[in-house]
């Protein structure tokens, strides 16, 4: 059985009806009493990390997720269920859950310091025309032998994204997917059984299903990845 954390601060509806879609169970609850016995926990998530923040520790689901993730449990973050796993977010300058090693920061942070260092060996800059939030359609690549959640999905294939601000994790290697955006793009994570999306899988069509049904493998009867 698939738990889903509703923390006030997720696509709740759109995660339900892509499970829904390929026929998997799912709990959903603000309660983290009614999850606990769940198998894997989907953590979704869009707007603010302060305020997602204040959600979780008002709900005690802050502790529960680092419990959770202790216990070796399996966990999905999507958008911005993927960034507050990490240590801490420049949107709000909050301190996040830290269940990885990493920062959150803002995509011109990120550009600027790459066109500081373009200055420096003259190199052009490539992020002038580029807007912030990134949304729409990009494709991914997949890094340091992929993740297993994207068995059945093409290299290249397009997610759909739309976010502001961007992993940048301490261990490079945990990164297993990225999109070009300027610089490269974090788009899946996976250390132990935290895997994180930031893309939204839910709204990405046929691939996007396919992610979620491998994560859901074992309820749907299919091979486990």
């Amino acid at each position: 059985m698939t738990g889903i954390v509703d923390y006030n601060a997720g696509n709740i509806k759109s995660v339900e009806r892509a499970l829904d879609a390929i026929g998997a169970p799912f709990i959903r609850s603000k309660n983290p009493k009614e999850i606990e016995a769940c198998d894997r926990l989907i953590f979704p998530g869009v707007g603010e990390a302060a305020y997602a923040m204040e959600q979780l520790k008002a709900m005690g689901f802050d502790s529960f997720l680092r419990d959770w993730a202790a216990a070796g449990k399996r966990l999905l973050g999507i958008c911005l269920g993927s960034q507050i796993i990490f240590e801490h977010s420049e949107e709000g300058d909050v301190e996040c859950l830290g269940l990885l090693k990493g920062e959150i920061k803002h995509f011109k942070t990120v550009w600027r310091g790459i066109e500081d260092f373009s200055q420096s060996v003259a190199a052009p800059m490539s992020t002038v025309n580029l807007k912030v939030p990134h949304m729409g359609w990009n494709d991914v690549s997949f890094a340091n032998g992929g993740s297993a959640l994207f068995k059945g999905v093409r290299e290249k294939s397009d997610f759909y994204f739309v976010h502001s601000y961007l992993i940048q994790p301490s261990d490079e290697t945990i990164v297993k997917a990225y999109a070009d955006y300027g610089c490269r793009v974090p788009a899946c994570v996976e250390c132990g059984a935290i895997t994180a999306f930031q893309f939204h899988p839910e709204k990405s069509g046929e691939n996007g299903l396919q992610l979620l049904r491998n994560f859901v493998a074992d309820d749907l009867g299919a091979e486990k990845c």
